[in-house]
């Protein structure tokens, strides 16, 4: 285990101040890692949040983040570029034929500077993606390690790994002569690939673009004035820029270079004859490298090999400190609200206070960190790591920081952190050793609600069954017989999921980040989305906008049929009231790209069906023969008497109830099929389609499910007893209750006529009734409006009306016990694997949804 190692600090004979323990020491951890988890903090620490962890083809060796993208520099020559709220994907840049190496965002983040191993600089347009310039040196420079920009002197400076810093004059572009193409690298003779072999011959080079990677832009060449040969005695690993040094004006700027001579370079910039460049000091000329800089106002800290970590106070160019942070090569340095934050090659990251003492270790990549940049927003701040695990890891840090002002208790990093401890929560309704997991999810979220103002009850159910937590929050506006009243319908119990038999990549009850998604069981049925409506209701209260009363009741045994919802409701009635309106959010969208509204779900009935002989199990050999009764073929040709071969149920008066097709409805599947086209289309005939959403949302259906027989499983035993497992998913008008009947009664008659000796009987397990919703009414208008402003402000387009082949008990009962109608909102993806392995639930989901819900308590009429 880490440990804290006795300090011992003092001053050497330049008096500067030595901390010769490592603060904390890697060598614990880093040597044998199969001893210690990684995640584990030091004594008295805690550690930052993963909020997600975004994988790739390649290496990350480059970052850069700004308020509205991260981008990410890649071994294979990419940017890749996401947004920092929901880590979604915004493009991918092509940007070098080697490596991207170094990545550098303007003042004003209109530009995004990168440098890689093909020797190449080139400047992006941040809003669009595209590349405006191409700089390279008419030198062989070889790989350019660094990149900087002044946006006051319009100047590019760059360090190479021919030991040189050069730099480029954007605002002269158009003045100077056009580049010489025979000095582009790729018409260059390389030493090596172009020497002539026997007799004055060379391989012939492969014809191929100026760079098959970016296009576009101007190209532009180094002047050969325009470089410091020589700027270090090895390779210039780090640059930064900093303002208003000793003895310069607050807006005049000082380039700073770290090399692979241990020395580091202040250059002041600015016109000195043809040089715009001239070296004021030179500090800490040693072996070791420096490989990472960091800037804290006039406090420099300096990243080198061997795990050490100089600083250097830039006004009396003194080092004040030289800390053993690591037991390997310090590659990348950040700071930020008073903290430093490094991370070595062995893939450890800490953060030091202004003290530097170690206040947060971890391992936060399997192998090198090579990249780190903060990104400080909305009130929150986030530590972004890449390395050679192909890998981006964005760590929420806002805890360690003390607020400037009071935060919101209500931001979307306060709804994943709730998010994350919901879904810890193994709340299995199916398994009994479950049951006290069920009980702390339900007391954690009734705390939930209580904390946020809400008056709450635990409604018991029979049967000691799950409870259904119940929470009200009170509009403001007009007295409580007045207000109208919403309510929430959800449930927090979840499918089992057993990581050591699936395919699971993480911990299903430890929800972790992954390339913006959450992963765990219960993120998207139906932990999230109950959070995302709790939270827009908090976002209402803070801004005193809650005007209608809204009220939440979230049951624990949907997955097993609601088992004890109906009873539960009708018994506590009083203390719900009267409803206005019944909102659910507990189904997916169409596919992953069009959000939708549903507005219809199929009914069910499940049964088992059994025959028994008064006979034991017997041996086919011995005993079979064609005048014995066997349950097994009493069974099928029951079974086989429901349907015919196609499909068509032969219970009488099966279908007469069902509601034929309306005009509005058929245009409903036009809009459908026109709007999955876009995306794909090679989709089969719209006829096609049409008939195959039909048959899955509005036509009944029989299912066999599954079949069982006493007796040991080899093949020569003839079972005494055969059951078989049987639903049928009913529609609107079917009244489910006459249909469970007729199924009993068919079944009974077609048996009697097998005159058999065996018996039959019928359970029913479970039922629901089918729902349809009206997409006219004021509720589905009001949802409407809110999912086109939230996902589709700028070009409105309405979200697709889709039924569901599934059901919900609750969704009917609850209409028509409260005569209140329904209205369901999809809250996640057709890729969400709800009840499979790797459940997920896309941020950008989660969060819109959130701000939906706001809008749709907001905009629904008041009284």
């Amino acid at each position: 285990m880490a440990h804290l190692s006795p300090r011992a600090n003092g001053r050497n004979s330049n008096g500067e101040t030595t901390d010769t323990e490592c603060v904390d020491s890697d060598a614990a951890t880093s040597e044998d890692a199969s001893t210690v988890s990684s995640s584990r903090p030091l004594a008295g620490q805690s550690l930052p949040e993963l909020i997600t962890k975004i994988w790739n083809p390649k290496s990350v060796l480059a970052l850069a983040v700004s308020e509205s993208k991260i981008y990410a520099g890649t071994q294979d020559g990419d940017i890749l570029v996401w947004s920092p709220k929901t880590f979604e994907s915004l493009g991918v840049i092509s940007a070098h034929r080697h490596s991207t190496l170094s990545l550098f965002l303007s003042e004003d983040d209109k530009f995004l500077l990168s440098s890689g191993g093909d020797a190449f600089v080139n400047i992006w347009c941040t809003n669009e993606l595209r590349r405006l310039y191409c700089i390279y040196s008419t030198f062989d420079v070889g790989d350019v390690f660094c990149v900087a920009f002044s946006t006051t002197l319009q100047t590019v400076y760059l360090g190479a790994q021919n030991t040189s810093v050069q730099w480029y004059d954007l605002s002269q572009k158009d003045s100077r002569p056009p580049p010489d193409s025979r000095f582009h690298p790729r018409n260059r003779k390389n030493k090596f690939f172009d020497s002539t072999g026997p007799g004055g011959i060379s391989t012939p080079r492969p014809t191929s673009p100026v760079n098959s990677h970016a296009q576009g832009g101007q190209m532009l060449e180094i002047d050969r004035e325009h470089i410091v040969q020589y700027a270090h005695f090895g390779y210039v690993y780090c640059m930064v820029l900093a303002k208003g040094l000793n003895g310069f004006s607050s807006n005049e700027e000082t380039l700073i270079s770290g090399g692979g001579d241990g020395a580091i370079k202040l250059w002041q910039l600015g016109n000195f004859g043809d040089c715009r460049l001239k070296e004021v000091a030179s500090l800490g000329v040693e072996d070791v490298s420096v490989l990472s800089l960091a800037l804290d106002g006039t406090l420099l800290y300096s990243g080198k090999l061997e795990g050490e970590i100089d600083v250097w106070d830039l006004d009396t160019h003194q080092r004040i400190r030289r800390v053993k942070a690591h037991d390997s090569d310090v590659l990348t340095l950040s700071v930020s609200h008073g903290f430093l934050f490094s991370g070595s090659s062995n893939g450890y990251a800490k953060t030091f206070n202004q003290r530097y003492k170690c206040v947060n270790k971890w391992k936060a990549h399997d192998h090198l960190i090579l990249a780190s940049a903060i990104s400080s927003h909305d009130r929150k701040i986030n530590y972004v790591t890449g390395g050679n695990d192909n890998s981006v890891a964005v760590w929420n840090f806002t805890k360690f920081v003390k607020p400037s002002r009071k935060m919101s208790t209500s931001s979307n990093e306060e709804l994943s952190t709730s998010m994350r401890k919901f879904v810890s929560f193994p709340t299995v309704s199916s398994k009994s050793e479950h049951a006290e997991d069920c009980r702390r999810g339900a007391s954690w979220l009734r705390g939930l609600f209580n904390r946020f103002g809400a008056s709450t009850e635990m409604i018991t159910t029979e049967e000691h069954l799950n409870p259904i937590v119940f929470a009200r929050f009170q509009g403001v506006v007009s007295p409580d017989k007045e207000r109208k009243k919403v309510l929430f319908y959800g449930h927090y119990d979840v499918i089992a999921a057993e990581r050591s038999q699936s395919q699971w990549k993480t911990d299903p009850f430890e929800m972790q980040g992954v390339d913006g998604y959450l992963y765990g069981r219960g993120a998207s049925d139906n932990k999230g989305p109950v959070l995302a409506a709790l939270y827009a209701v908090v976002d209402l209260i803070s801004e005193q906008k809650l005007d209608l009363d809204i009220l939440f009741l979230i049951e624990g045994e949907e997955e097993c049929g609601s088992r004890g919802f109906e009873t539960a409701i009708k018994k506590n009635k009083h203390i719900i009231g009267d409803l206005d309106w019944v909102l659910v959010s507990n189904s997916y969208w169409l596919n992953d790209d069009f959000p939708c509204i549903t507005y219809g779900l199929r009914g069910v009935i499940h049964a088992s069906i059994t025959i028994k002989s008064d006979r034991p199990d017997l041996h086919s050999g011995v005993d079979g023969n064609h005048r014995l009764r066997e349950a097994s073929k009493d069974l099928t040709h029951l079974l086989a008497s429901l349907s015919e071969p196609e499909g068509h149920i032969k219970i009488p008066g099966f279908y007469e109830p069902v509601l034929p097709m309306t005009d509005a409805e058929a245009e409903r599947y036009d809009t459908i099929i026109d709007t999955l086209r876009i995306r794909d289309p090679c989709l089969p005939s719209s006829q096609e389609l049409v008939d195959a959403f039909k048959a899955r949302w509005r036509e009944p259906s029989l299912t066999f499910h599954r079949f069982t027989t006493s007796g040991p499983t080899n093949s020569t035993v003839i079972p005494h007893t055969a059951s078989a497992a049987v639903s049928v998913r009913t529609v609107p008008d079917q009244n489910t209750e006459s249909l469970k009947h007729a199924l009993i009664e068919y079944l009974h008659e077609q048996f009697a006529e097998f005159h058999t000796s065996n018996s039959l009987s019928v359970q029913i397990n479970h039922q629901a009734e089918p729902w349809l919703g009206d997409p006219t009414n004021q509720l589905f208008r009001t949802l409407e409006k809110a999912v086109m402003e939230v996902w589709s402000p700028d070009v409105p387009q309405k979200p697709l009306y889709i039924r569901e082949g599934g059901s919900i008990p609750a969704i009917r009962f609850l209409e028509k016990e409260f005569n209140a109608p329904a209205a369901q909102l999809p809250c996640g993806q057709a890729s969400d694997n709800a009840h499979l392995d790797n459940e997920r639930l896309r941020l950008a989901n989660l969060y819109n949804s959130r701000k939906i819900f706001k809008k749709v308590f907001a905009d629904l009429p008041k009284n």
